[in-house]
C-alpha cells in the first residue's frame, strides 16, 4: 500500500511537473469603461492608443465584440464566472454577485485549483476583491477593497457641477499637474503587475491587471490633457440630433437622459469629450508600462495576453451620456487576444494583426482560456470556446452575441453586419451596421426588412433568469433627517426604496410634491417593510398616522436604497 501511494504520488509530480512546463502563463487586462475610442477600432479620429494599437497588431483583433452586459457589476460577473446574466440572474449594478452565486468558481481560482498561480491587482469585480478566489491581490485581497493609494483630490467638483441628487457623483474631470507615479492609483497597479512580470514563478500563473480609467471620474494627469487642445477637440462621430425619432417608446425613454443635458446647459460637452480622451490616453499608456516589463521579463515567450473593457460609454450618441443601454455604443468594446507558439490549445499560436469580424462576447473569455491552457473545460460555461476564431478570423461562426440590460427580456442582439434590440415591453429595434454603423436608421417596422428581423428574434433566448433582488442589508442606506421635509425635486428613472420602519408603532408615509405638499402614500406598520417606487430628488416624509407633526424624512439620491425609521 506505502508503494502504491509513493508511486501514485510521483505520477502526480511528473504530470505536474510536465503540464506546468507546457502550459503558459495569462496576462489579463482589463479597462474600465472603454468604448472603441481606440485607435485601431476608429471609433474617435483623436484617440491616441499607441500601445493597445501595438497590442493589437501583434495578436487577433476583434472588432465586433460585445460585453455580455452594458453595466459593470453584470458584465465582470458573467466574465469571471463564465455564466450570462439571463442565465443566473444577475443583471444589475445594485445586485451583489455573492448573494446571487455564493458557490460560483471564478476564473482566478478555478486556474489555481488545475495548478497556477493565481494573482491581481485594480478592479475586477465591482468594487470588490473577492478575497477567496485569489492566492495573492495588491492591494491585500482580506481588504476587499481593489483601489490603490491615489493623489488627493481635494474639494469636489473639480469641473462640472452637480445638477441634483439624480447625477452621479463621480462624474466630473479634472487635469492634476503631476507625474503618473504621484497620481498614483493605475500607476501602481501597473508597476505591481510589472513586479510579478519581472519574477520567478514556480507555477504558470494567472495574473489579472484591472486598470481602472477611463472609468469615472476623468481625474489624471496634466500631460494627457494636454494631448487633446480643447479648441480642436471633434464632438463624437456618432452623434446625430434626431436619432431618437425612430425608435419604439421604450427606446425614446431609454435615450435622453440628464447627464446628457446637464452637461450641454453647462458647456462642458467638448470638456468631457476631451476629459475621456485624455483618460483614455492615460490607461493605454499604464497598459504601455505593463507591456513593456513583459516583453523584458522571462515569460515573454510563453504568455497569453488578453485585453478587455467591461462595456463602452456614450458621449451624448442617442441623447446619452454614460452606459446603461443596448446600443452598439455601451456594448462594443474593444478585445485583443495573443497566443504565443506552445499552448497546449493552439500550438501555432496567433498570428500577428489578425481581425475577426465575427459577432463574438466577453462571455467566452472563461472556456477560450481553459482551451487554450489544456484544462478541463468548465460544464456550465454559457459562450462558446473562441479557439477557432483564434486559429482562423475568418472561420465559419454560427454564434450571435448577446448583451443584457438591467431586467429580464432587455437586451441587444449582435450579429455579423446586423444588431437587433429587444425591450422588456416588447418594442423592437433593427440596424444594418454594415451601413448604418452608429446605428441612425431603426429598420425594424420596414416591410423590406421583416425577414430579417424575424431571423434575428428567433436567435433570442426564451427563457430569462428572474432578476435576484438584492438583500435589504445590501442596499446603501438614506440619512435619516429630522423636521419638516422640503419639496421634492424628483428627476431620472424610477428605482425602489425599501422603507424599514424599526418604530413599536405604524407610521405613515408621504410623497413631498413640488409646491411642498404632503400626499400620502400610505401606512407602514410597526416593524414592517414598505416597498415604494421612487426617483431621484424625491422627498418622503414619515409622521405619525393622524398627526400633523413630522417625525423625519428622507431625501432619495440616485440608486436604489434603504431608508430606516429609526426607533425614538
Amino acid at each position: 500500500m506505502k508503494t502504491l501511494r509513493l508511486f501514485c504520488a510521483a505520477a502526480f509530480l511528473i504530470t505536474s511537473s510536465a503540464g506546468g512546463a507546457e502550459r503558459p502563463n495569462i496576462l489579463f487586462i482589463a479597462l474600465d469603461d472603454l468604448n472603441d475610442w481606440v485607435g485601431c477600432l476608429g471609433g474617435h479620429p483623436q484617440a491616441k492608443t499607441p500601445h493597445l494599437d501595438r497590442l493589437a497588431a501583434s495578436g487577433i483583433l476583434f472588432k465586433n465584440a460585445h460585453c455580455p452586459a452594458p453595466a459593470c457589476n453584470p458584465s465582470r460577473t458573467a466574465i469571471m464566472t463564465g455564466l450570462s446574466p439571463h442565465v443566473s440572474g444577475l443583471y444589475a449594478n445594485g445586485q451583489k454577485m455573492r448573494e446571487v452565486l455564493p458557490d460560483a468558481e471564478l476564473l482566478p481560482k478555478y486556474f489555481s485549483r488545475h495548478g497556477y498561480w493565481s494573482g491581481g491587482s485594480g478592479k475586477m469585480l465591482h468594487y470588490f476583491i473577492d478575497a477567496r478566489s485569489w492566492d495573492e491581490y495588491y492591494p491585500q485581497k482580506e481588504t476587499e477593497d481593489p483601489f490603490p493609494p491615489h493623489i488627493s483630490f481635494g474639494k469636489r467638483p473639480k469641473s462640472l457641477p452637480r445638477g441634483g441628487s439624480w447625477q452621479y457623483v463621480e462624474t466630473d474631470w479634472h487635469a492634476f499637474d503631476v507625474s503618473d507615479d504621484e497620481f498614483g492609483g493605475d500607476a501602481k497597479v501597473a508597476d505591481w503587475v510589472s513586479g510579478k512580470l519581472m519574477a520567478k514563478h514556480e507555477n504558470p500563473f494567472f495574473l489579472a491587471c484591472g486598470i481602472y480609467r477611463p472609468h469615472e471620474p476623468w481625474f489624471v494627469p496634466k500631460k494627457y490633457f494636454d494631448l487633446f487642445p480643447l479648441e480642436s477637440v471633434k464632438l463624437p462621430p456618432g452623434y446625430k440630433e434626431d436619432d431618437l425619432d425612430d425608435l419604439p417608446d421604450s427606446g425614446k425613454r431609454a435615450g435622453p437622459n440628464r447627464y446628457f443635458d446637464h452637461i450641454r446647459r453647462q458647456g462642458q460637452w467638448k470638456q468631457g469629450v476631451q476629459a475621456y480622451l485624455a483618460s483614455i490616453a492615460y490607461a493605454d499608456a499604464m497598459l504601455g508600462r505593463v507591456l513593456d516589463t513583459l516583453e523584458k521579463s522571462p515569460h515573454r515567450k510563453n504568455t497569453i495576453v488578453v485585453l478587455w473593457s467591461d462595456h463602452g460609454w456614450h458621449l451624448g450618441e442617442k441623447q446619452h451620456w454614460q452606459k446603461f443601454t443596448s446600443w452598439r455604443a455601451a456594448t462594443r468594446v474593444p478585445f485583443i487576444v495573443r497566443v504565443p507558439p506552445g499552448a497546449p490549445g493552439l500550438q501555432e499560436g496567433t498570428k500577428s494583426g489578425g481581425v475577426c469580424t465575427r459577432p463574438v462576447n466577453l462571455l467566452s473569455l472563461f472556456p477560450t482560456l481553459t482551451e487554450l491552457c489544456g484544462l478541463p473545460s468548465k460544464e456550465d460555461n454559457d459562450g462558446p470556446s473562441l479557439v477557432p476564431l483564434l486559429q482562423d478570423p475568418k472561420a465559419e461562426w454560427n454564434h450571435i452575441s448577446l448583451t443584457h440590460a438591467h431586467r429580464p427580456g432587455n437586451f441587444g442582439l449582435s450579429a455579423e453586419g446586423w444588431r437587433y434590440i429587444h425591450y422588456q415591453d416588447g418594442g423592437e429595434e433593427l440596424y444594418d451596421i454594415v451601413a448604418d454603423p452608429y446605428e441612425w436608421s431603426n429598420l425594424a417596422a420596414q416591410p423590406g426588412h421583416a425577414a430579417k428581423l424575424a431571423e434575428l428574434r428567433a436567435l433570442a433566448p426564451k427563457n430569462f433568469a428572474p432578476l435576484v433582488a438584492p438583500k435589504l442589508d445590501s442596499l446603501p442606506k438614506l440619512a435619516w433627517k429630522a423636521g419638516p421635509a422640503p419639496a421634492s425635486n424628483p428627476d431620472g428613472n424610477k428605482f425602489e426604496v425599501v422603507f424599514i420602519n424599526h418604530r413599536k408603532a405604524p407610521v405613515e408615509l408621504f410623497w413631498m410634491d413640488r409646491e411642498g405638499n404632503a400626499i400620502s402614500y400610505g401606512l407602514i406598520a410597526a416593524e414592517k417593510i414598505k416597498r415604494q417606487q421612487s426617483r431621484p430628488g424625491a422627498v418622503w416624509q414619515i409622521a405619525t398616522p393622524g398627526s400633523d407633526t413630522p417625525l423625519g424624512y428622507f431625501m432619495v439620491d440616485d440608486r436604489a436604497a434603504r431608508a430606516v425609521i429609526p426607533n425614538e
